[in-house]
Formats: C-alpha cells, sequence, structure tokens
C-alpha cells in the first residue's frame, strides 16, 4: 500500500512542479509521476541533511511539500540540460 501512495504523492508532486517549471504541455502523466518519484528521492536526501522527515510512504504534508521541491530541482536539472538554462 505504501508504494500506491508513493505513485500518488509522486504523480501530484511532479504535476504540480512542471506546472510552476512551465513544462507541463510538453509532459503526460507518466514523466509527471517518474518526476515526482525521482524528485521525492532527491528531496529526501536534501531533507534529511537538515533534520527534515517527510516520508511518502505515509501521507502528510511535509512529504507532499518535500517531494515537491524535490520535482523542482530534477525539472530545473533537466531543463538545463535540455535547454542550456533553467528557466
Amino acid at each position: 500500500m505504501g508504494w500506491l501512495v508513493a505513485i500518488i504523492v509522486g504523480g501530484i508532486a511532479g504535476w504540480l512542479a512542471s506546472k510552476v517549471m512551465n513544462r507541463d504541455a510538453s509532459m503526460g502523466i507518466f514523466w509527471n509521476v517518474v518526476a515526482g518519484c525521482v524528485g521525492s528521492v532527491v528531496g529526501n536526501l536534501i531533507a534529511n541533511r537538515f533534520g527534515i522527515v517527510g516520508s511518502v510512504q505515509q501521507f502528510s504534508l511535509t512529504g507532499l511539500i518535500v517531494a515537491f521541491i524535490g520535482a523542482i530541482i530534477v525539472l530545473g536539472v533537466l531543463n538545463l540540460i535540455q535547454r542550456g538554462r533553467v528557466r
């Protein structure tokens, strides 16, 4: 059940991040979920360095925010690689 919650939270975080980074038109639902899940991992690694615990396995607002910030970082790096600028 935890993986299902992680996919749903990852999808929401990826969709929100794609809206913020202005990539929503070029991404489908699958890539939103991928960006959110990868962003969740990145966000949790960064948050754990600062002592913030935001697990996505059990839905929490902190976990969603950490996944959202991580997805923004992932999309920013992706923009930098693809377009040469963060946007």
